[in-house]
């Protein structure tokens, strides 16, 4: 087998931007006064950058994502419309915390609730989309954690439809960034409800409490969280020219702490982490040699984009090997595979690509490749390897 470098190699040092030395994930050079953290590229789901991110904790009002999402399940389903109207329960018109100020013996619209529930962080709208839903909130939990385990959000675990008490609500900031992309893939018509503004209803105005809308260029959601164990926290989104990001920041001290963070983390988020692309589907990475063969060379094309969203130093790092026998004997045809691509990231498991024939090569006729045997035999090993 022969080991070649690629002039994929030499392409990366020419890479704009990327002048940083080469790092691993562990030496980034990321840090957050956030006890759990975590940034994600929202395109393809990758977890760029993550500090305790797998580890369950008390998620307070950002639970409330798993209640949105189930009534836009249900939505999607046909099992109720945004125009539904749902009943108000004494029960849900106690409800403390965070309110949207619903009214006892009324009935609301399904969109109205989730808007309460979202930039109000309604507490007594939670109650009655749970009410309404499934019949109680003990019932609609139950939902909450059947969904939770069909939607591959291994960590959490859910007591309530809105997150006002700790014991028995869990979720990890992965899960909390997990669910918000499932959001926002699965139910593209609702994404509006993430940015609001501010909301009037029972005739008080409240402001949308995420610090990052209106103030930060592309932000679009999600949702704040904040009871006394879980301290303050934020999962956000934004979108800059194609490129999307979800940040996730827990146990903040303040509201201003979590401002400051949330905005921080979000500008590392794009500044700090791109995306490149190395080789297209079809592309050529390189030719190599073809022994008994009307050429002496063939290209090798991938069959998949090679391309990985990570911090700009650990793309300054890359390094890829053509890795094919020796010698490669023709004929050989257009899409047979030749030769693997080994690429390595600094700090990550090396992954391999098939290499395929961007062409036929055929075999040379009888004469001729006598002619390429002999010369083969008389010339000396060290001259046969250097060629």
């Amino acid at each position: 087998m022969r080991e070649t470098i690629s002039r994929f190699l030499f392409g990366l040092a020419m890479l704009p931007a990327l002048v940083f030395a080469v790092g691993t994930a562990a030496a980034q050079g990321v840090t957050t006064k956030a006890t759990h953290a975590l940034i994600m590229d929202g395109n393809s789901g990758d977890i760029l950058f993550e500090k305790n991110g797998y580890e369950p904790i008390p998620p307070a009002s950002m639970s409330k994502l798993m209640t949105a999402a189930i009534v836009l399940d249900q939505i999607k389903q046909g099992k109720i419309g945004p125009d539904t109207p749902f009943d108000v329960s004494e029960k849900a018109w106690r409800t403390g915390g965070s309110k949207m100020f619903v009214l006892v013996n009324t009935q609301i619209k399904v969109r109205d609730l989730l808007e309460g529930l979202i930039t109000l962080s309604g507490n007594d709208a939670a109650v009655v989309l749970a009410e309404n839903i499934s019949g109680s909130e003990e019932a609609f939990v139950e939902l909450m954690n059947a969904k939770a385990k069909e939607w591959g959000l291994e960590t959490s675990q859910f007591s309530s439809p809105n997150g006002m008490i700790d014991e028995g609500q869990l979720m990890s900031v992965a899960d909390i960034a997990n669910l918000s992309r499932l959001i926002w893939e699965t139910y593209p018509e609702y994404r509006y409800l993430f940015s609001i503004p501010e909301m009037t209803w029972s005739e008080i105005t409240q402001k949308n409490r995420n610090p990052l809308l209106g103030i930060f260029e592309g932000a679009d959601g999600m949702k704040t969280g904040h009871t006394e164990e879980s301290g303050y926290g934020l999962v956000g989104s934004a979108e800059r020219d194609g490129v999307r990001r979800i940040i996730v920041v827990a146990g903040l001290d303040s509201m201003a702490e979590r401002r400051e963070e949330g905005l921080r983390m979000m500008e590392i988020a794009f500044r700090d982490f791109l995306t490149q692309t190395y080789y297209e589907t079809g592309e050529v990475v390189d030719e190599i040699p073809v022994f008994g063969g009307r050429e002496l060379s063939m290209p090798v094309r991938v069959d998949v984009p090679i391309r990985f969203t990570r911090h700009r130093t650990i793309l300054a790092g890359a390094e890829a090997k053509l890795i094919y026998p020796d010698p490669i004997i023709a004929p050989i045809r257009e899409g047979e595979q030749v030769a693997v691509m080994r690429l390595s990231l600094p700090g990550e498991t090396e992954r391999e690509y098939p290499l395929y024939a961007a062409k036929t090569v055929e075999e040379e006729g009888v004469i001729a490749k006598m002619g390429l045997g002999l010369k083969l035999l008389f010339t000396p090993p060290e001259l046969a390897n250097a060629q």
